[in-house]
């Protein structure tokens, strides 16, 4: 199985209580970088929430968001704060003394200072809330995981297919090397009869001449490496698993061979057919940094 690090998942949780809201999405990316957007409340669950997510994802940029609406106020409790409002009291009967003012403070009025009363929020049960948050938390993982299948196997399907090209060009290249070895002896010999005229053409020196320039544009070698290297990208996704990085090495060991041919290429069909062969190699490379 082949999984893409693009994707994208959603989870929500309903209870009596609240609705927690969980949405995720991912680029590529060297390492697994999560960055985790969430209410205060949540903070306390950062580290698992990692550790969850590792069990459904080894690389990519993911962005997480959490959202939360508590359906009940339980949680909140109004506080008096006494010894606050005897200081207002007392600094206010102060200044009605130093200043010949009335004091006209009523309970209204004084419990609208700050501080006086107060809404504070109770610590939640951190156990219900763990539960209710990965109740949300596992089926937008679970979506995320399938969407990255999804892309990942749209990206096998691609691959191999450019693979198999990359092929046909490798088997059009070693059949064509051969080939071109025969047309420059051809020419070679007619290049002497028609210097030499009637003399003798001396098989030893062409046969050298022929060898020398085989020498220079011999490709075999990079041939072979080339479509070993090619097979294995196929055998590699045909296995799964989390490849992205042995294919990048596998990719760039191809398009070394790829440069080798092309720079040894004396001949104008077998040059369009190395420019072919880089391309495919650079396009395979470019799916290949979204594979995880």
């Amino acid at each position: 199985m082949i999984k893409s690090m693009t994707g994208f998942g959603r989870g929500e949780y309903v209870g009596e209580k609240r609705k927690i809201t969980v949405e995720m999405k991912s680029v590529n990316h060297r390492y697994l970088d999560v960055n985790i957007k969430m209410p205060k409340k949540f903070n306390f669950f950062e580290s698992t929430i990692r550790s969850l997510l590792k069990e459904y994802m080894e690389r990519g940029k993911v962005d997480l968001y959490i959202t939360s609406e508590d359906y009940e106020e339980e949680n909140y409790v109004l506080s008096y704060h006494p010894k606050v409002a005897a200081s207002y009291l007392k600094y206010l009967n102060q200044m009605s003394e130093e200043f010949g003012l009335d004091n006209d403070i009523r309970v209204s009025t004084l419990s609208r200072y700050p501080d006086v009363l107060v809404m504070e929020e109770q610590d939640p049960n951190e156990e219900e809330l763990w539960h209710d948050l990965e109740a949300a938390l596992r089926p937008a993982c679970e979506m995320f995981v399938a969407s990255r299948v999804s892309e990942g196997e749209n990206l096998k399907r691609d691959l191999v297919s450019k693979a198999n090209q990359m092929l046909t060009y490798v088997d059009y290249i070693e059949k064509r090397s051969p080939e071109i070895m025969m047309d420059y002896r051809m020419r070679l010999e007619d290049k002497l009869r028609e210097l030499l005229g009637d003399r003798q053409i001396d098989d030893a020196r062409v046969v050298t001449e022929v060898t020398i320039y085989a020498d220079k544009i011999c490709v075999d070698e990079e041939t072979v490496r080339l479509r070993s290297h090619i097979n294995s990208v196929i055998d590699t996704l045909e296995q799964g698993g989390s490849i992205g990085r042995k294919l990048d090495f596998i990719a760039q060991e191809m398009n070394r061979e790829a440069n080798t041919i092309l720079s040894k290429a004396n001949n104008l069909e077998i040059s369009d057919v190395g420019i072919n062969l880089k391309t495919d190699i650079e396009k395979v490379r470019e799916q290949i940094q979204n594979i995880e």
